[in-house]
């Protein structure tokens, strides 16, 4: 590669973990390793321990209308925010009016495509309100049922929080389509004969061949006749 196109290359990982979304990272992280070689991985597989250090930023969403999604679970970060217990709210509820529209469209994309998509937000000011800056992570996943009615998802808010509640408008989103991963296996080809592996215990030694021993003479039966 031109050593010069390798200067302009920006691993945005490692620029998430510098300005302090390293909790962004976690979640995704997490994510991707539940889903392995699949599309997305299931509600049910999602294990509070897995994302421990990231829980206060972590928030569930359940899909309930083309467009919506409230919290089925949120961390005591997204709390602080709103200075209420925010379950059952409305994603939209953390989004300056301006930006709802938006947020609604970026959720079906997340919900249909389905895709991951990445959000930059920044506080509304206000007296008592000064400066946050934000990002929010929008994973999909998979409900008991099959369908794609979930989110796992991330907020992470710096600065101070002053007055609550504190809403954001939304700076720009970035929206990821999620693929197959190449390394998924292949149903195994119907005209290719598969051979099958030895059972350990099952199998009988054999029984090396012998040719038969040549003819002596000497007959395998006597006949012994008395007349006594």
């Amino acid at each position: 590669m031109d050593k010069d196109l390798e200067r302009n290359i920006l691993d945005m990982t490692k620029h998430r973990a510098d300005i302090g979304f390293s909790a962004l990272n976690q979640i995704e992280a997490y994510w991707e390793g539940l889903r392995g070689t699949r599309m997305i991985p299931k509600r049910s597989e999602i294990d509070p321990r897995g994302i421990e250090s990231a829980l206060e930023f972590t928030f569930v969403l359940e899909r309930i209308a083309p467009g919506m999604a409230r919290l089925r679970i949120a961390g005591s970060h997204l709390s602080d925010l709103m200075g209420m217990e925010v379950r059952g709210m409305p994603l939209t509820s953390f989004i300056t009016p301006n930006g709802r529209r938006q947020i609604s469209d970026t959720l079906e994309e997340v919900f249909q495509r389905p895709a991951v998509c990445e959000i930059r937000l920044s506080g509304e000011q206000g007296a008592g309100k000064p400066q946050m800056d934000a990002r929010m992570l929008l994973l999909p996943l998979k409900s008991d049922l099959g369908d794609v009615s979930r989110v796992l998802g991330c907020l992470v808010a710096h600065g101070e929080i002053g007055r609550s509640p504190r809403r954001f408008d939304v700076i720009g989103a970035k929206i990821r389509p999620i693929v197959a991963s190449a390394e998924a296996p292949q149903p195994p080809r119907e005209d290719v004969p598969r051979k099958q592996p030895a059972v350990p215990g099952f199998a009988e030694t054999k029984t090396p061949f012998k040719a038969p021993k040549p003819d002596t003479g000497i007959p395998y039966l006597r006949l012994v006749k008395s007349d006594d």
